[in-house]
């Protein structure tokens, strides 16, 4: 181990939160809060991180006895941070009883998750659990869990067996409604288990939904050697951040007990709808079509695309004249300036955001981010050529070869059964079909009216590719 590891300056909070996937999206963004929180208003709201699968996380962070640094990338300057909420990481797969004991503890009141759409084990076009899911059925029959929602299930119900009172769960992912998706995963495990434990957890528990916003590119070496040198020590883990971050928190948990999120700059409301489907849909909508898009034209990250001057306009006219019309903003909140607001984010020279980071688990992404927008326009007779071409584009993508042929590396749950229904299928036609049929992605109502347009779209990209099928949309 360098002599110059980075490590804790002061102890640790006494732990208040368990943290079910501790990537580097929640240790720029919920950890951050939280620490600056407890500095604010106090409060035992120490973090457990708990990694579902990998020890990568735990092993890199453990000799630097669970701190790191964060940095602010600002388009004029890096600045770092050092984080020091997290009290320790354990990994599931090595030792779930470790995990569970953590979350039954009566200090434990929040158990939060960022486990990835893939990770509530649902169908995203319904947002139901799917009990064929492997994992599911492992926790139905297995008191030691394997899945997020097995170990929520578990612990809960050894607190309802010891009288202790259940704590808050809260969905820190990027879902609409993420309370509700979590409820409902929680409660149709815990009924194929016990269903008076369904019944308890659905009197006494509480899932508030929360909307997140900050862009976290994946750390890479070179970061790494940055931080060592910016700050003198090695960091096995930093995280590299955008200066902007949002949190917009449901202000309902189990007696009240929260940290002071808000004198940290969340703001608690009673209902998220409204910001949600802002930044789900111009955010992560965005993000995911200027993924596929943009890497189909050779772009390696969100900043190369949006300095191509006819990517930043498709951008743009996807903003004005797709996605705000399916809007209603919050109160006081103009769509005209978060999208310009966004446009400067995607930007900034500093993000290194990839392409392919975004373009990963596609299949659970385009439900919520653009497939409901499309919906909704088009119930309204509104023509959304833009997320059409995006939807055509993830398509092409998941085939698994570039506009030059080279291979993609695509990464996704369904990767091997979207990349042979697309080389099984001969014309972009057949291939459109095909992937319509995947109805963990497309219901039948949104493939029937999908099939005509998307088909279109996907033969102009074999035709001229992504960049000249955009100047057909911006025409």
């Amino acid at each position: 181990m360098p002599d110059n590891r980075l490590t804790r300056t002061r102890p640790a909070p006494k732990p208040g939160i368990v943290h079910l996937g501790l990537g580097a999206f929640y240790r720029a963004h919920g950890a951050i809060y939280t620490e600056d929180a407890i500095a604010t208003s106090g409060g035992d709201w120490g973090i457990i991180g708990v990694s579902l699968q990998s020890p990568t996380m735990r092993d890199a962070l453990a000799p630097q006895r669970s701190t790191y640094t964060a940095v602010k990338l600002a388009p004029e300057a890096c600045r770092p941070r050092r984080i020091e909420v997290i009290d320790r990481v354990l990994v599931a797969r090595e030792d779930p009883t470790a995990v569970l004991d953590a979350m039954s503890d009566p200090s434990i009141r929040i158990v939060s998750l960022t486990v990835t759409e893939k990770g509530y084990c649902h169908e995203p076009s319904t947002g139901k659990l799917n009990l064929d899911h492997p994992d599911i059925q492992h926790d139905i029959a297995n008191p030691l869990p394997r899945s997020a929602p097995g170990y929520l299930v578990r612990a809960l119900a050894a607190r309802r067996t010891a009288g202790t009172a259940p704590f808050t769960v809260q969905s820190c992912d990027n879902l609409p409604d993420n309370g509700r998706v979590v409820r409902d995963v929680v409660l149709a495990l815990a009924n194929q288990i016990d269903p008076a434990l369904a019944d308890w957890i659905a009197a006494k528990g509480r899932f508030p939904s929360s909307m997140v916003d900050r862009i976290v590119p994946a750390t890479k070496p070179e970061d790494i050697e940055k931080v060592t040198q910016i700050t003198g020590f090695h960091d096995a883990a930093p995280v590299m951040h955008e200066p902007f971050r949002q949190w917009v928190i449901e202000d309902d948990f189990v007696a009240g007990a929260r940290p002071d999120w808000a004198a940290a700059g969340a703001e608690m409301v009673a209902d998220i709808t409204a910001f949600e489907h802002m930044k789900l849909r111009m955010l992560n909508g965005t993000h995911s079509a200027l993924a596929y898009l943009g890497y189909l034209a050779g772009h390696e990250t969100i900043s190369d695309v949006m300095a191509d001057a006819r990517m930043a306009a498709f951008v743009e006219q996807l903003w004005q004249t797709e996605i705000a019309p399916t809007l209603t903003p919050p109160d006081g909140v103009s769509l005209c300036d978060y999208a310009e607001a966004l446009a400067s984010r995607y930007a900034n020279p500093q993000i290194r955001h990839r392409t392919w980071q975004i373009a990963m688990d596609g299949s659970q992404k385009l439900p919520q981010r653009i497939l409901g927008t499309l919906r909704d326009a088009m119930e309204a007779g509104r023509p959304c050529p833009g997320l059409i071409l995006a939807v055509a584009a993830w398509m092409r993508y998941v085939g698994g070869f570039d506009e030059g042929g080279g291979v993609i590396d695509v990464r996704d749950p369904l990767a091997t059964r979207l990349k042979a229904l697309s080389d099984d299928a001969e014309t972009p036609a057949d291939k459109v079909a095909a992937l319509l049929s995947v109805r963990e992605v497309f219901s039948e109502k949104d493939a029937a009216a999908l099939n005509g347009p998307v088909t279109a779209a996907y033969q102009r990209l074999v035709e001229v590719g992504a960049r000249d099928s955009i100047k057909e949309v911006l025409a």
